[in-house]
């Protein structure tokens, strides 16, 4: 695997090695040993996916403290357009955006630190998003920004968002919960 850094610290783009030949391909998706010597959560307490339509965005979210997570996402189908905002206070890049093309083609995922909100805009027909999370859902700490106030320029300026995700906070008036911790 190759571990590409982004602007933001503790956020990789990751390029996994992809093993094809006339039957298909196979790619390994984590290796333990690998992403502890980089320094990188090891231990996933739960694993999701969703199925999205053009044009649909989801995000930006998070877990607050203490029930903060990192995540693992890939997109096995399809192409998104995924997008990271660093809400660690005392952070480099606090308040900055990473975006990423994540799609089946490449076969490339992002690593998120805890503490930065996370979300994706659809771009192909249909995706299929997977993605690990250190810590199990909770309801009660489940939270976001909204998706128009980080300063993204997401492809499509009328998204499809769900009316939660449109409720969400702006990032201006957002008293983050989270500290940087190099």
């Amino acid at each position: 695997m190759e571990f590409i850094p982004t602007k933001i610290p503790g956020c990789w783009e990751i390029a996994p090695d992809v093993r094809g030949d006339e039957r298909g391909f196979f790619v390994k998706t984590f290796h333990e040993p690998t992403f502890a010597a980089k320094g990188l959560a090891v231990h996933y307490a739960e694993e999701f996916y969703s199925l999205s339509k053009r044009g649909v965005l989801r995000g930006l979210h998070f877990h607050a403290p203490p029930r903060a997570h990192a995540k693992l996402v890939h997109c096995p189908e399809g192409e998104i357009l995924d997008a990271v905002v660093d809400l660690r206070r005392g952070s480099p890049a606090f308040g900055s955006h990473v975006l990423l093309e994540i799609d089946s083609k490449k076969r490339n995922m992002i690593y998120i630190p805890e503490g930065l909100a996370h979300g994706f805009c659809v771009r192909s027909a249909e995706a299929l998003v997977v993605y690990k999370t250190t810590t199990p859902y909770s309801p009660e700490h489940d939270a976001g920004i909204r998706w128009d106030s980080a300063g993204i320029r997401w492809p499509d300026p009328s998204p499809i968002v769900s009316d939660r995700d449109g409720r969400f906070p702006a990032l201006a008036g957002f008293e983050s919960p989270f500290t940087y911790r190099p």
